[in-house]
């Protein structure tokens, strides 16, 4: 008995390391590296891994956090480099490294351990069940507790354009239901079934993949033969790559809006919209900003237009504010961050764990307030949806208050990131919203990736995070209203009730 304990302890330790392996490697599919074939491999390797034991519910609840582990802890690791620019965080870097996998990884021992209650094989229900019930556990990684909806596993496919463009019908997260099912389907050719099922299986699968690649290529081809519109006001988009370590220095801002300015090189002959990245003129509130109008005043003609992202104050609260100002820095139009990073602009349960002295990463003591509309921007009848940095990852929640709007401006400050992966994996969910809302994407990041996307995901300007410069826009390409953009996350729903449905008629007809 002792014998065979220690066998089974073994083997269990085994494919512990084998999930965390398996996790790891599955991580690889993700941008920049972009190789989805890799969760061809991975995912049919874990769900037999699940198989094995599954009536044993802390066994798959071990292995899914582990995969689950594996999988975050490869692709977020760039979350501690926010916490190198302050000596007070810096001891918190191996807690960050490890709690932070170690809690998101929570959802996918969670979704096992669910997926254990069910009787769990080696066949088509099983394995529908199965991406249902993690498909179901990535949607409330991205909504509960302020959301995390960060490299969602159809994240893996984000190269190929042509595949994307269902997102406009079916968002998201319904998206990443079918792909976790695709990606799992390769288990059934080993399965005892005969040769002409798994023929047919392939055949199936074949023609889900290509029929949604033909919509997909007609949509792009479709835009790309439309017509192409003027603008009232043409665009520059700003890039400056500007260290974000010059914004902990108590430094005149003086050099860092000259820079601005020159790289925008205005013209006093033709007017402009200038769009400036999030925190580039941090140190200092909106109010204040006034003392430097003579630099601004001096360059920009009177007609110019200026979005720029800087803190704002009303009421004794502090907000992250996209502003849309004058030559002279008149404000013209405000909108207030809806969605605050946790840690990074506010401390969460701050009552506490202010008297351990810690605070948010970003400049400053007090947390930044929550706003709850999203107010549009207005320039020469060019309506702005405006969301703020983190704000771009969130999928089905950015228009609400269901106004028409025209294009999206997305301002960022990527310097948190460092040199890692983790610019690279933002601009992604600039591609998913484009498609999903079928509007231009006017993105403005410092230190990250500033591009134009078109209403189909193509980046049709782009400057690198490495890169300063600007992007000058004349003429933009519109297209209908998305079905995506009309219900939201709700198609979501639709398709859980589809998959419940399908599953009932495979074990009612006893199809394996």
């Amino acid at each position: 008995m002792i014998i065979n304990f220690k066998k089974e302890q073994k083997k269990s330790i085994f494919i512990f390391i084998v999930a965390l392996i398996i996790g790891f490697i599955s991580s690889f599919s993700l941008p920049p590296y972009n190789i989805p074939i890799l969760n061809f491999i991975c995912y049919p390797i874990i769900f037999i891994i699940f198989c094995f034991n599954s009536n044993n519910r802390t066994y798959s609840f071990i292995v899914g956090w582990i995969f689950g582990f594996g999988y975050f802890l490869s692709n977020i690791y760039w979350i501690t480099n926010s916490l190198t620019f302050d000596a007070n965080f810096t001891k918190l870097i191996p807690f960050a490294l490890i709690l932070i996998p170690a809690f998101l990884g929570l959802f996918y021992g969670a979704s096992f351990l669910i997926t254990s209650l069910f009787s769990i094989k080696k066949n088509l229900s099983s394995i529908l069940i199965f991406a249902l019930v993690l498909s179901l556990f990535e949607y409330l990684r991205g909504t509960i507790l302020t959301g995390f909806p960060w490299n969602l596993i159809v994240f893996s496919i984000s190269n190929y354009l042509s595949s994307l463009q269902i997102l406009s019908i079916i968002g998201t997260y319904t998206l990443n239901l079918i792909t976790i099912t695709i990606f799992i389907t390769p288990v059934l050719l080993f399965t005892n079934k005969n040769f002409l099922s798994k023929f047919f299986l392939v055949l199936i699968i074949s023609t889900i993949i290509l029929t949604n690649f033909l919509y997909g290529s007609k949509r792009i081809n479709s835009y790309n033969l439309s017509k192409t519109n003027d603008i009232n006001t043409s665009i520059k988009i700003v890039s400056p790559k500007i260290d974000i370590s010059k914004f902990f220095e108590q430094k005149d801002l003086s050099d860092r809006i000259n820079k601005l300015v020159d790289l925008s090189n205005p013209e006093i002959d033709r007017n402009y919209l200038y769009i400036f990245p999030e925190g580039i003129l941090s140190g200092i509130l909106l109010d204040e900003l006034k003392e430097f109008q003579i630099l601004f005043d001096s360059k920009f003609n009177e007609k110019d237009r200026i979005i720029i992202g800087i803190n704002s104050e009303e009421n004794f609260q502090i907000f992250n504010s996209m502003v849309l100002l004058d030559s002279k820095l008149n404000v013209l139009s405000k909108y207030n961050k809806n969605k605050l990073v946790p840690f990074g602009e506010f401390l969460p349960f701050e009552s506490i764990l202010s008297n351990f002295n810690l605070k948010k990463i970003t400049q400053g003591y007090t947390s930044f307030s929550r706003a709850n509309l999203r107010e549009k921007i207005e320039v020469d009848g060019l309506k702005i949806l405006p969301l703020i940095c983190y704000e771009i990852i969130y999928t089905g929640k950015l228009n609400n208050d269901y106004k028409k709007f025209d294009i999206i401006v997305n301002i960022s400050e990527d310097g948190w990131f460092g040199g890692s992966i983790g610019p690279h994996q933002h601009f992604y969910h600039s591609i998913f919203r484009s498609i999903e809302e079928g509007k231009n994407i006017l993105r403005s990041s410092n230190n990250g990736i500033s591009a134009l996307i078109s209403p189909v995901g193509q980046v049709k300007k782009r400057i690198e995070s490495t890169q300063s410069g600007v992007i000058l826009i004349n003429k933009l390409k519109q297209i209908e209203k998305t079905h995506f953009s009309n219900f939201g996350n709700k198609i979501f729903f639709y398709f859980i009730g589809f998959y419940i449905t399908l599953i009932f008629f495979l074990k009612r007809k006893g199809i394996k």
